[in-house]
């Protein structure tokens, strides 16, 4: 843990303006971003006595070992580089908004020839139009299935789409007036993109014009007796009425705004977003995170609208967004956001009204959305905390230990012996760090040699991370020498607190030597034995017997056997690969049919070589040439030795004796 004091810039060395800043770890991973009007006296708040500040606060300075910042010309542009580096470096100590789903749009792909109509989910892309985001993607399909006999737009995939084009005959839609067929020529690319751009602007809210525009035409049509037609057009605004209806009329004066509600407590805070256009409730999505800063509603607003925002541009922000409480930095935030959509944006609370009315409302939504996550998260949530307790407990370590990796060899008779390494982190699998390893250095069966390798391997990595830092001195040539660290986390940059491996003493001891072999001394190991479930720590003669009902114990054993699974998964891949070529490929003229043949007919390679060459030459398309080929090659080839299942005596039969391939 750090002392503020001993990274603080000299007085006059930070300037007055507006700019961005960034606090680094001691292994350079920035760890919070923040914005100031007057650099010099937002940093200098957070260099006071640490007893002073917030909690939170407090826990960031002592954490990190150096801070740096750019200067900018406007607030305007260091709130926009706050967002692009909290997006680029995810830091630990800001606020991240993450949906507590993946909400679907609806999307027209605008940016093709042919527009398409779809349910899309994830991260928006360019040249494509999003109308929601829903709370079910059948709320959408219900919609548009309405929408799609007045605007006959394609919804089909490039596959189906070019598939129709060959053959020269449209999709089922096609033919019962649901689709309009540019596949097959029946609209031109102009027409269609036509259909698009009004199916977007009757979704967007400019319905009115639209209705009446068809309900002249319907009563044209009766005119001038085409019954019809203006029967269709009559029905055709029943659907686009009966769509407009799965909305409800929530603001009268056809209002387009967006409005955020927060509910909050001490440690987490959900967010509730109504997407309103033209009066109705088109959209809603929801936000949750813990507060690992020091920040009131005022500053969650803040950070939302940078998520919410920060990568929209045009009429993606409406002309008015409604909150419960105004940020601090308000008419820069105006400024921000009428610069992403191009004209002046309403940044305000809602006073009486409609309006509050709605706010109240979204603020219910977020309450529950909050109290649903609690009650999904508490008791998981608390049992990872006690089981962390209880294993920095049990083997005596300062802390809890955080980050656990765990490491097992997995082989099979000798061969294709590999590792496995696998990261939890507060209790939960980290399955974006795992890592897998080939055993290098010698031939042969020897998990004791095998762990030292791989744990050597794996921290000496690390090492190397640290010494592009210049915090470390490599030795023997080992590193690449110091580099400009960009503070985004590397492969192997993190240490962990603790060290598991999948055993008992003898391989304790060799992930316990390969770590003093690097200096390596503030990491624990520990492992854990399959036959009676016992914890080995280095050096002890005893092993540590923690009770059979201790959540200590139950997550060192998931663990253990996910990194048990991680590396079977990888031996098993390995060895399939090794089987594919079968000792059938090695016959010369013998294609996949004629192989196919023989082990359908014999049913394994094994019958085949015990099979006589008449007996192979009843194969349909086998002569007495190949047969007389196959069976000296499988004459010269060995049969390898059967494996078995150590736990079960059982013998596992060669997928390549069986004929087929993984």
């Amino acid at each position: 843990m750090a002392d503020p004091s001993s990274y603080r810039p000299q007085p006059g060395q930070i300037p007055e303006s507006p700019g961005v800043y960034k606090f680094r770890d001691e292994h350079r991973r920035v760890i919070y971003v923040g914005k100031a009007k007057s650099l010099r006296q937002r940093l200098a708040s957070y260099f006071q006595d640490v007893a002073n500040l917030h909690p939170r606060t407090a826990t960031m300075v002592t954490t990190a070992a150096s801070v740096e910042w750019t200067v900018v010309s406007t607030e305007v542009e260091a709130l926009q580089l706050e967002y692009s580096w909290i997006k680029e470096f995810d830091p630990r100590f800001n606020v991240k908004y993450r949906d507590d789903k993946s909400y679907p749009s609806l999307a027209v792909t605008m940016n093709e020839e042919y527009p398409r109509v779809q349910v899309m989910r994830g991260p928006k892309k360019k040249g494509v139009r999003y109308f929601g985001p829903y709370g079910h993607a059948w709320a959408i399909r219900e919609t548009v299935d309405l929408m799609l006999r007045v605007f006959p737009v394609r919804t089909c995939s490039a596959g189906v789409f070019k598939r129709s084009a060959q053959i020269g005959r449209p999709c089922l839609l096609g033919y019962i007036g649901k689709c309009s067929a540019p596949c097959v020529g029946r609209v031109t690319p102009e027409e269609h993109r036509e259909l698009a751009e009004d199916f977007c602007d009757f979704m967007a809210g400019r319905t009115g014009t639209y209705l009446s525009r068809l309900e002249a035409r319907m009563h044209e049509a009766a005119e001038d007796m085409e019954y019809e037609k203006a029967a269709r057009l009559r029905d055709d605004i029943g659907a686009l009425r009966r769509a407009m209806e799965k909305n409800a009329v929530v603001l009268a004066d056809a209002t387009d705004a967006d409005l955020i509600a927060v509910a909050e407590d001490e440690l987490e805070a959900a967010v509730q977003i109504f997407h309103v256009r033209g009066g109705r409730v088109r959209g809603q999505r929801g936000w949750v995170t813990d507060k690992v800063e020091a920040v009131d509603t005022a500053g969650l607003v803040e950070h939302a609208l940078q998520q919410l925002y920060g990568e929209e541009k045009g009429e993606a922000v409406p002309k008015e967004v409604l909150v419960p409480a105004l940020p601090e930095d308000t008419p820069v935030l105006g400024q921000w956001l009428a610069e992403r959509r191009g004209s002046q944006v309403s940044l305000r609370i809602p006073q009486r009204g409609d309006k509050k009315a709605l706010m109240e409302t979204v603020h219910r939504n977020a309450q529950q959305s909050l109290a649903l996550h609690k009650t999904k998260r508490a008791a998981d949530l608390t049992t990872r905390s006690r089981a962390l307790e209880e294993i920095a407990e049990a083997l005596e370590l300062d802390g809890a230990p955080l980050r656990i990796e765990c490491f097992d060899i997995s082989h099979l008779q000798g061969d294709d012996v590999v590792a496995s390494m696998v990261v939890f982190e507060d209790g939960l699998a980290r399955k974006s760090e795992y890592r897998r390893f080939q055993i290098k250095s010698f031939e042969g069966q020897d998990d004791v040699r095998s762990m030292h390798e791989v744990v050597s391997r794996r921290f000496r990595r690390y090492l190397q991370e640290k010494s592009k830092t210049g915090e470390w001195s490599p030795e023997d040539g080992e590193a690449d020498g110091p580099e400009e660290d960009d503070g985004r986390p590397k492969r192997f940059a993190y240490p962990p607190q603790l060290v598991v491996v999948d055993g008992g003493r003898p391989q304790v001891t060799a992930a316990k030597r390969a770590l003093e072999e690097l200096g390596i001394d503030d990491v624990a190991v520990c492992g854990l034995a399959k036959r009676l479930e016992e914890v080995w720590l280095p050096g002890e003669d005893d092993p540590v017997v923690l009770p059979r009902t201790s959540e200590g114990l139950y997550l060192l054993q998931r663990v253990r056997d996910e990194a048990h699974r991680f590396a079977i998964q990888y031996q098993r891949n390995k060895r399939g690969k090794r089987f594919k070529a079968g000792p059938l490929d090695e016959v010369p003229g013998l294609g996949e049919s004629r192989k196919q043949a023989l082990i359908k007919h014999f049913g394994s390679v094994k019958k085949l070589r015990a099979a006589t060459i008449d007996q192979i030459c009843e194969v349909p398309g086998i002569g007495r040439k190949t047969a007389e080929t196959v069976a000296a090659a499988l004459a010269q080839a060995v049969p390898a030795r059967p494996a078995v299942n150590m736990a079960t005596g059982e013998i596992i039969e060669d997928e390549s004796e069986r004929g087929t391939t993984p």
